[in-house]
């Protein structure tokens, strides 16, 4: 599939910024089914853009403003191709081993009843690491209903889990801290997904998780969906958590009162034919 991303990021200040840095994971990674046939990031605000990768070896873009700031406007756009691997993830850029991914963070720490939850979900798995993600997919697609009002960005999986309503990020942060507590590496996943039920404009971006199983590698999951990625999905950054994977993080000196709004389109993208 070829699937054609644009996403429009506006921040606004009550009062202009004196200095703004914004750190962008904006730009996906070509790996064994996800090739990027075009791509470009156009901030239309007089500043510094410059290209680097993070620890976690996501393209990133620093950008940088000298004030006075009172909007800033970023676009993205390109087109990805993308084949359906029933999951499995393979030819990544990796930089750690995948013992750094049982590592607890704030937003997926393991309460009792995640614990409880984890286990009781798994437990006709008979030990297997596959079948006990398997069970562990289903399971939170079925406890956890998709809602976006209740839910915050520093919402914890254990909050989450109580609500037993979120975003796409809560349930994978709830995946995340119940495969970890299972003994099985698991990590963050931000991209895009693109809809086949013909809704093209979204609020927000996507995510997911991957797990690593010994013998096939990493795995994802969408929790949400309840089902393994397919060509549907365009991966674009990894973490921990959201925080590690999240398509803006930044900071300014000044600019009280500051407002964001995010559009998303993501289409199937048409074929270019040569005559």
């Amino acid at each position: 599939m070829r699937v054609a991303v644009r996403h429009h990021t506006r921040y606004s200040y009550g009062s202009p910024a004196k200095l703004v840095l914004q750190l962008l994971r904006m730009t996906p990674r070509n790996h064994d089914g996800q090739t990027v046939k075009s791509w470009r990031i156009v901030p239309n605000c007089d500043g510094i853009l410059k290209g680097g990768e993070d620890p976690f070896g996501n393209l990133t873009h620093m950008l940088s403003l000298a004030g006075p700031v009172s909007e800033i406007d970023i676009d993205v756009e390109g087109v990805v191709e993308t084949e359906d691997r029933h999951g499995v993830v393979r030819g990544t850029f990796e930089k750690f081993p995948t013992e750094l991914y049982l590592r607890e963070t704030p937003l997926t720490v393991a309460d009792a009843a995640l614990k409880e939850f984890a286990a009781d979900t798994t437990a006709q798995a008979g030990g297997e690491p596959l079948d006990m993600l398997h069970c562990l997919l289903v399971g939170i697609f079925s406890s956890v209903q998709f809602d976006t009002a209740p839910t915050f960005v520093t919402t914890t999986a254990a909050e989450a889990f109580v609500l037993k309503r979120g975003v796409c990020q809560d349930l994978t942060h709830i995946f995340i801290a119940c495969a970890r507590h299972l003994g099985i590496p698991a990590r963050y996943v931000g991209g895009h997904m693109f809809r086949n039920d013909g809704v093209i404009a979204q609020e927000a971006g996507h995510a997911w998780v991957e797990a690593h199983v010994e013998g096939l590698g990493w795995v994802g999951f969408d929790p949400t969906n309840g089902i393994c990625p397919t060509d549907a999905h365009v991966r674009v950054a990894v973490g921990l958590d959201y925080l590690g994977a999240a398509p803006v993080r930044g900071a300014r000196q000044g600019g009280a009162d500051e407002k964001l709004s995010v559009a998303v389109e993501i289409n199937q993208a048409s074929l270019q034919r040569q005559s």
